[in-house]
């Protein structure tokens, strides 16, 4: 930890005269901060506001009302991974609300930890269909793309909800209002894209970014930079995670979700629709596509933009304009053993680390 006391004490010797606002987008790195104590190590000045960095929380309800129909109403197999089963949609109190309910229901609902485990399955239940609900951000959808190219047993389809990071932030910054003056970009997505995904934040917008990796020295690195672009009204994509983050990114990883998936726009729970913000399987790759084979609970009605549950404020979290425990239902009707909204549910959300790290009342309790 002695770098990470030494970036701080680089921070603390900055002085401003108003308050700034970072934002980080992944729920990774929220889960850092939060989890290394370091927002209470900063500076009063200083805030760090979590962004729409969880894939979770943005899955859009008619894709998980989808997914729950399925596992009630056909003789599949729904694997998923582990955090969506707890996510739950908007249905009368009688009805199944999440995938964790349609388990209990009867349904055969499996969490899984790998998209492997998913062609495992198939393998192993030649007899059935399986249906992969395959949610996440390019770090996730990568490897299912690439499982996708190699060859999938006849019998798995994949129920797609892949979003790409970036335009979500493009979003924010294009509002007019982002509510944010730095960005801290994710590592592991850089990882995987490129770090010079994130020059359209310094050279469209003149806000400084940094990408940061998930140790308390490379988060608080990326923090002092920022800063300092701030403080020198000079702004640049500085790469705080060279170790792993490479220019250009991982090309095989690239190579496969150009090849397998097409880039669409997609809807984002409690945003609405981000154009090309989204991935679909290429028409090459029909017979696998769980939306094609199973159009019966497609459901459009249920694409309510900006809509969570009564008294969720879950979008407002998750596009970084109130903290966690400012919703009104924080800790009161929303936990993690009851969670009301999507953000209370993953471990990437902001409610559930908020909570995680020590933070059980809301701010006006």
């Amino acid at each position: 930890m002695d770098n990470a006391r030494a970036w701080l004490e680089k921070i603390h010797a900055l002085e401003f005269d108003r308050t700034i606002k970072i934002m980080n987008v992944c729920g990774g790195h929220e889960r850092s901060i939060t989890h290394a104590g370091l927002r209470g190590a900063l500076p009063p000045w200083l805030e760090v506001v979590p962004g729409p960095g969880c894939p979770v929380c943005v899955c859009p309800e008619e894709d998980v009302y989808q997914a729950i129909q399925l596992a009630l109403h056909d003789q599949v197999i729904l694997v998923a991974f582990g955090d969506m089963l707890r996510v739950p949609v908007n249905v009368k109190k009688t009805e199944v609300r999440s995938l964790a309910e349609a388990q209990a229901a009867g349904g055969d609902v499996r969490p899984i930890a790998s998209p492997l485990d998913a062609k495992k399955i198939a393998l192993e239940n030649p007899g059935r269909p399986v249906v992969f609900f395959a949610a996440g951000f390019e770090t996730t959808t990568a490897p299912v793309a690439a499982m996708v190219s190699e060859g999938l047993p006849a019998n798995l389809s994949i129920l797609l909800s892949g979003r790409l990071t970036w335009p979500a932030v493009a979003m924010l910054l294009e509002s007019g209002s982002p509510g944010f003056e730095a960005l801290v970009a994710p590592g592991h997505v850089s990882t995987v894209m490129g770090p010079q995904e994130w020059t359209f934040v310094v050279d469209r917008h003149e806000i400084p970014a940094a990408v940061a990796g998930f140790g308390p020295e490379s988060l608080l690195a990326s923090f002092y930079s920022v800063l300092r672009q701030l403080q020198s009204g000079e702004c640049f994509l500085d790469n705080c995670y060279q170790e792993v983050a490479h220019p250009g990114g991982n090309p095989t990883a690239r190579r496969m979700l150009g090849e397998v998936l097409d880039i669409v726009d997609a809807n984002w729970r409690g945003i609405g629709v981000i154009p090309r913000s989204g991935f679909a399987l290429k028409p090459a790759y029909a017979r696998h596509d769980a939306r094609r084979l199973f159009p019966d609970h497609a459901d459009p009605d249920r694409r309510r933009a900006g809509e969570m549950p009564p008294g969720c404020d879950c979008a407002q979290v998750v596009l970084g304009k109130i903290y966690p425990n400012q919703c009104r239902i924080y800790g009161r009707a929303c936990t993690p053993r009851n969670p009301v909204g999507p953000c209370m549910v993953s471990d990437e959300g902001a409610c559930r680390i908020w909570w995680a790290g020590g933070v059980r009342v809301a701010a006006d309790a």
